[in-house]
């Protein structure tokens, strides 16, 4: 395998300091059937939050749709000066998949660009694919194209959960098993390991088990389990014995009590209630808390008009003393197949 990155290369926490937030304008009107004028009002809402803490970077598909965008987040009370947009065409808006992974090594940034295939299932991704070199030469960082056998190593920024010190979430569903054949080919669990190794900078591994009912990325962590502090996981449980999540929410659990960190330490665990099931045209969505973005002073989590909306804001309160807390509209977003994680993309702070 060629070298992701050179000795002291790492994925900063994503509760250390940005330098911006990558978003991407949602445009495709079949992931969100009906909804995507909903959407795209919750989409502001969040842009409006991150603004207050952070520059936001914004890839729209051409001049006519940032005119559209710009017109639209006026209304919604986001302020010009803090948004900057780029012109760089895209499938969906998931830029936590189809962008690159920001590293940095002595000081400087990298950003390891993934090869992106649609998550293995959708078709139209080749726009998508491009993503990550773009956001990566316009951060100014140098790319990183981790390969196996000279061919690029497919993968997504959400199937991975740094502690920003060399200990890595992932899951077996997504990386290990071939449910949806992501890059053409299976890997087995030594070969994952060093490309997290050689490319992230990771020292230790915990491996999860599988991701939740309707999840379409088959088993990105960022649904599951999420570093909210140094040896510290707020990860997503399940109380109902009924429902499709309570086992593999729990075995995951079983797996994050009896691991470690890079320095040996037993993990502290903070549970995260699930929203009642959330269907559209007979399918269940994605919906979960841990799907939530950790930004300059503040963070922002997905809410479901459920009763654990508050459950989830207050535990959060409490991982997070110095940030305010703020709870994001998501139940139509989430018919997209995913929430605010997934929408956003963090540029550490490099230097």
């Amino acid at each position: 395998m060629s070298p992701g990155g050179p000795a002291g290369v790492r994925v900063p926490a994503e509760w250390e300091p940005h330098a911006a937030t990558w978003l991407a304008w949602p445009r495709l009107a079949r992931d969100w059937p009906g909804k995507l004028d909903a959407v795209r009002w919750a989409f502001c809402e969040l842009v409006r939050k991150l603004q207050q803490s952070e520059r936001v970077r914004m890839l729209v598909q051409d001049p006519a749709e940032e005119l559209r965008a710009r017109s639209r987040l006026r209304r919604s009370g986001a302020a010009d000066d803090r948004i900057e947009f780029l012109t760089c065409p895209t499938d969906r808006a998931w830029v936590r998949d189809s962008g690159p992974t920001f590293t940095t090594q002595a000081g400087g940034l990298q950003a390891v660009c993934w090869r992106f295939d649609g998550w293995g299932r959708y078709s139209n991704w080749s726009m998508d694919e491009r993503v990550g070199r773009f956001v990566a030469e316009a951060a100014g960082a140098v790319v990183v194209e981790p390969r196996v056998e000279g061919i690029r190593v497919a993968m997504e920024g959400g199937a991975v959960e740094t502690d920003g010190s060399g200990t890595i979430l992932t899951t077996e569903q997504c990386l290990l098993r071939k449910d949806r054949g992501r890059g053409g080919r299976r890997r087995s669990r030594d070969e994952a390991e060093e490309i997290l190794r050689l490319a992230l900078g990771a020292d230790s591994l915990v491996w999860l088990d599988r991701g939740i009912a309707g999840d379409d990325t088959s088993g990105h962590v960022d649904q599951l389990a999420r570093f909210v502090g140094p040896g510290t996981v707020a990860a997503a449980v399940e109380r109902d014995p009924r429902d499709d999540n309570f086992a593999p929410l729990r075995e995951n659990l079983r797996r994050l009590q009896r691991a470690r960190d890079r320095s040996g330490r037993q993990l502290d665990i903070v549970e995260l209630p699930m929203p009642r099931p959330l269907v559209f045209d007979g399918d269940r969505l994605p919906a979960s808390y841990a799907n939530f973005y950790i930004a300059n002073g503040r963070v922002l989590v997905p809410t479901f008009n459920d009763p654990s909306d508050r459950v989830a804001i207050r535990i959060l309160e409490e991982c997070f003393p110095g940030r305010e807390v703020c709870g994001i509209h998501c139940v139509d977003v989430v018919l997209g197949q995913g929430a605010l994680h997934c929408l956003t993309q963090q540029q550490p702070r490099a230097g």
